[in-house]
């Protein structure tokens, strides 16, 4: 009795603690510090107990999944900071400007293709806010549909891969997996990978994107002055279209390719991918830095591009006791490459630096990393007391008495993550709510890993969205010119909030939209 009410108190003043704005890291932290000393007083839990809190810092230092994180972090900063989303959204704003609604089509594209490259939603929100928001208004958009679409387009970073929701999720349920298998008897269980969820989010993102679209088209359609076309003069693409839209787009899609592509193929583990990524990343900058820079950064990418090939292809692992002729050359040829590459990324690197880019992407990546690291650092010790006086017991007892069984336990969780969104960031969700409800729901029959994962990145990105503490929001809030109300940006996001409700419920009756592609690429 004494457990349960000591991990209901934690539970509820862990969240009261949170609404008042103290950051999250130390709220969850000193919070598990002061119901481990109140437990430790009334002997609800031993002192041994949170011993275990090193070995669990030292596992999250040393995980290779987390390391994806920064990287692809470094990704995203530098493709912002060098203005290459600049570019994009300039260039595919004329291209599709010729139609009604057609700025509003080419913020989605945008939206889609910085997501695939990125994963960052405050770095895409603001950029989105600053380069289409204002030709928007300026063109006859509606204040609310402008608003609502950058808004809704920033955040597909966080459910098309390679997305830093997935990478965290991914690992939490991976452990939470394991657990759930272990408590049933399997001690050898099958383990759930990032690139699982990177598999299994890529046709719920695009039809999230699909969705979406079609908003668009059907406002512009039933209410054309609402999303007008562009006039003339504003779609010129210069001298030559073809050449702008290929320098604009052509980048990112390789980019996309490569990382996406290396994880979808099996090449790269997600960390590898992020590492190839964060060089594409920096290649495509320093492209953008002059001639002589642009011809190295396309040797060093070609070289970066001949190295995954022969990855794919060459046995490249040294050490083994007999080593072909065709191995040999290839392990040769890898190292050529490697040096090409090395030095095509310094020569990057020192462009950048001179400048003055380097700092601050260096600056932005260790802002976002380290606040990743310190928030999941306080969950963990969160996680552990809460498991020491008896949470864990309590939470899958209460989702096992839910009526409609593993169903109904599901739809619960579904519930209370959609209205902490409302509150919490999702770092925080993820971090306080999946280990704790995770093990429990993977223990009940058949509920795949993959589609829950997937459900929940579907359903932690409505809080990007909802009202009062909606990330984006203020991202947005921040960059948008003054005529754009803060109702406006309200009322221009409802929309899109139904149509995620709407993909979640998609989800929920067909589960094969989750599973289907992780099953045919990994069986």
């Amino acid at each position: 009795m004494l457990h349960d009410i000591l991990g209901l108190a934690m539970f509820g003043s862990a969240f009261a603690l949170l609404l008042t704005g103290f950051p999250v890291a130390f709220a969850l932290a000193g919070c598990a510090l002061v119901f481990f000393a109140i437990g430790l007083m009334t002997g609800a839990i031993p002192y041994a107990f949170l011993q275990a809190f090193p070995q669990r810092i030292y596992g999250i230092m040393t995980n290779d999944v987390l390391v994806a994180i920064p990287l692809f972090v470094l990704m995203g900063v530098v493709l912002e900071r060098s203005r290459v989303a600049e570019e994009l959204i300039d260039t595919c704003a004329r291209l599709f400007g010729a139609v009604r609604g057609g700025l509003g089509l080419s913020i989605f594209l945008v939206g889609a293709l910085l997501a695939a490259t990125t994963g960052v939603v405050g770095a895409t929100v603001v950029t989105m806010g600053l380069m289409a928001l204002p030709p928007m208004l300026r063109h006859g958009y509606s204040r609310s549909l402008a608003a609502g679409s950058v808004a809704a387009a920033g955040t597909l970073g966080q459910i098309i891969p390679p997305s830093i929701v997935l990478v965290v999720l991914g690992d939490q349920l991976g452990t939470a997996y394991q657990s759930a298998q272990l408590a049933l008897g399997n001690f050898a269980p099958e383990t759930v990978s990032v690139g699982d969820l990177f598999a299994g989010a890529v046709v719920p993102g695009l039809l999230l994107v699909l969705l979406y679209v079609l908003y668009q088209v059907l406002v512009a359609w039933l209410r054309p002055a609402l999303a007008p076309a562009l006039p003339p003069e504003a779609r010129d693409l210069g001298p030559s279209p073809v050449a702008t839209v290929v320098r604009a787009v052509v980048p990112t899609v390789a980019l996309i390719v490569a990382v996406l592509g290396s994880i979808l193929g099996g090449v790269a583990t997600p960390t590898e991918a992020a590492a190839v990524g964060a060089v594409g990343a920096i290649l495509i900058a320093a492209d953008r830095r002059g001639r002589r820079s642009a011809l190295v950064a396309r040797s060093t990418a070609a070289a970066l591009l001949a190295l995954l090939v022969l990855t794919a292809f060459v046995d490249l692992r040294l050490g083994r006791e007999v080593v072909t002729a065709g191995q040999s050359a290839g392990i040769l040829i890898a190292a050529a490459l490697c040096a090409l590459v090395a030095a095509g990324l310094l020569h990057a690197l020192w462009r950048l630096a001179t400048d003055g880019l380097l700092k601050t992407i260096a600056r932005g990546t260790t802002d976002v990393t380290a606040m990743i690291f310190a928030i999941l650092i306080g969950a963990t010790l969160f996680s552990l007391v809460f498991r020491g006086l008896g949470g864990e017991d309590l939470v899958k007892d209460a989702l096992s008495a839910m009526p409609g069984g593993p169903a109904g336990a599901v739809l619960l969780v579904m519930a209370v993550m959609f209205f902490l969104g409302f509150f919490l960031d999702f770092l925080e969700i993820v971090f306080v709510v999946v280990p704790i409800v995770a093990p429990a729901l993977l223990q009940m029959e058949g509920i795949d890993p993959v589609w829950l994962g997937v459900m929940m990145a579907v359903n932690l990105q409505t809080s990007f969205l909802t009202p009062p503490f909606g990330p984006t929001l203020f991202y947005l809030r921040g960059v948008a010119p003054p005529e754009v109300r803060t109702a406006d940006i309200y009322r221009g996001v409802a929309p899109f909030v139904a149509i995620q409700l709407a993909v979640l419920a998609i989800l929920w009756l067909f589960p094969a939209l989750a599973t289907a592609l992780p099953r045919a690429l990994y069986g």
